[in-house]
């Protein structure tokens, strides 16, 4: 049992969590997992990305099965968890995971010919992100792109904020829009971006887009997306007096929308 606050494991685990995480992830390849909810998600889904289960007596308990053979399994004091944790009041259980590799290219090649994605260009809260994960993995999105000097989608607050979507639908990192655009046209993608004032209503589009691919791009919170970009404007429907949406609230609804059309 690890029951040194200055054990290697616990640094190693509080670098992928401190100010400098974001660093640390890229250069070690992995990140770190907390709740049991998502620490079962991670072992029901992607066991051979664990690399480490960290867990108290309390924590072992709360797991019903573990797998064997594929991972470290390591007993930890309470006291070590909470200093490896990034929670107030830790559940007894943490996991570090390797970051997917996954190229946008592959991710479109490998999906049905009616798939749906959605793109964010340099989003920053990760609460948002977050929000958009799990909404894209309910509403059925077959894929999630972020562009580079985005929040990174591995960050804890946005892994938390998933509630276990992150092991549900592929996410692709640093895609520029270069990349993205080239990807979209080798794989036959549609390209649609949400504006206010365009004059192409959400429900029609999703409804005559439903059995083709498409991408549906998302902007920055504060500047939106850039004016340069070649997408179909779509408009979402407003009745009431709100001026706008918030962007993961947009997303949402876009997403909803076009998971009923697909159906």
């Amino acid at each position: 049992m690890i029951t040194s606050l200055h054990s290697p494991h616990v640094e190693a685990v509080k670098a992928l969590l401190g100010s400098r995480g974001n660093k640390a992830r890229r250069e070690t390849g992995t990140y770190v997992v907390e709740s049991l909810q998502n620490i079962r998600e991670l072992l029901s889904c992607s066991p051979t990305d664990v690399t480490a289960l960290y867990l108290t007596e309390e924590g072992r308990h709360k797991l019903s099965e573990v797998p064997l053979g594929i991972f470290d399994i390591h007993d930890v004091s309470p006291e070590v968890m909470k200093a490896m944790t990034d929670t107030v009041t830790p559940q007894g259980l943490l996991a570090v995971a390797k970051i997917p590799r996954r190229d946008i290219s592959t991710v479109i090649s490998q999906s049905s010919p009616n798939s749906k994605f959605a793109y964010f260009w340099q989003i920053q809260d990760p609460g948002n992100a977050g929000t958009i994960i799990r909404a894209a993995d309910a509403f059925g999105f077959d894929g999630i792109f972020f562009s580079d000097e985005s929040v990174d989608a591995y960050s804890p607050k946005v892994v938390r904020s998933s509630a276990g979507s992150h092991w549900h639908i592929p996410i692709v990192e640093d895609v520029s829009l270069d990349s993205l655009t080239a990807a979209a046209a080798n794989g036959k993608c549609e390209l649609f971006a949400t504006e206010a004032a365009a004059a192409h209503d959400l429900l029609d589009v999703a409804r005559e887009s439903a059995s083709s691919r498409a991408i549906w791009i998302f902007g920055n919170e504060a500047r939106g997306i850039p004016n340069n970009l070649a997408a179909k404007q779509v408009s979402i429907p407003i009745h009431g007096k709100a001026e706008s949406l918030n962007l993961a609230t947009a997303a949402s609804v876009v997403m909803y929308a076009v998971s009923t059309a697909r159906k």
